[in-house]
């Protein structure tokens, strides 16, 4: 299941944008060597372990191309996957199917393997009350799909931009003077355009947290590259009193170590910028 964030037509924007950067004036080996009226039977082949994403989106690529294509899913979006496994297989137009093929491959590779690497982390944390956040760290124009491989991975989506989400960073306490002001500032906002947004504040050591709880008014607050030792510290002294979240080089490797803390969040960004590509491929079945 995709996220109530992503609708069909975003989806159907980044089809046509996929297809138009691939295809221009056409699929000119296509037309020169398929028949307009061949059908073709093909099989998505997994080359590599981990776990799957992208097969709903594969289903819009195919249909929006070919209104008549019939596909079998063998692997849903977040199965695990193995080495030589078919995922699912499609019959359609053969000229729709090879149009198809590179946009399907390019974004089903990079979910999956996105949606691996959240998996593993969601897997380090399983035991622990604690949830693993992705950030805005992600590829220009497919923030959407990225995130969504990252919550069939088992990990949840932070904000989605700068417009759903108040988050009030170390450049922004520096250019308003102080955490204080920079918070009171965001209420006053708030309160002015009449929104109703959650606030995050970045903190980068205990002088800054003793002051953010004096302010107070917030949702959650940020603990950025915190030793293990200060943060066990740090969160015992918010005392539940707002949400709290570790960030700042959390990898596959230490993530426990932070969930151990005592934090209710973990954000990381190697969610979607470190993650390996899946290897697999489309092929036309004789």
């Amino acid at each position: 299941m995709r996220p109530s964030q992503i609708t069909d037509q975003q989806i159907r924007s980044f089809i046509i944008a996929g297809l138009e950067e691939d295809i221009r004036d056409g699929d000119h080996t296509s037309l020169a060597t398929i028949p307009a009226d061949s059908r073709s039977r093909a099989a998505l082949k997994v080359k590599d372990y981990g776990v799957l994403a992208g097969v709903e989106l594969a289903e819009h690529i195919f249909r929006h191309l070919d209104p008549t294509v019939q596909m079998v899913v063998h692997k849903p979006d977040g199965a695990d996957v193995l080495w030589g496994e078919t995922a699912f297989e499609v019959e359609g137009n053969t000229r729709a199917l090879l149009q198809a093929e590179r946009l399907v491959l390019n974004a089903m590779q990079r979910m999956s393997g996105i949606a691996t690497l959240s998996s593993r982390f969601a897997f380090e944390v399983g035991d622990l009350p604690v949830k693993v956040l992705d950030t805005r760290k992600t590829t220009p124009l497919i923030r959407f799909l990225e995130k969504w491989a990252v919550h069939i991975g088992g990990c949840e989506n932070y904000r989605w931009g700068l417009y759903d989400w108040i988050m009030i960073k170390d450049n922004h306490i520096d250019a308003a003077g102080s955490i204080t002001n920079a918070v009171r500032r965001a209420q006053a906002y708030m309160k002015e355009k009449g929104l109703q947004l959650n606030i995050t504040v970045e903190v980068r050591n205990l002088v800054e947290l003793e002051e953010l709880l004096q302010v107070g008014g917030i949702t959650r607050i940020m603990f950025d590259n915190f030793e293990i030792p200060i943060l066990h510290e740090a969160v015992a002294f918010v005392n539940g009193r707002f949400q709290t979240e570790a960030s700042g080089g959390i990898t596959l490797f230490n993530v426990r170590k932070y969930a151990q803390t005592g934090v209710n969040y973990v954000s990381a960004g190697a969610l979607t910028h470190s993650a390996q590509p899946l290897d697999m491929s489309l092929k036309v079945q004789k």
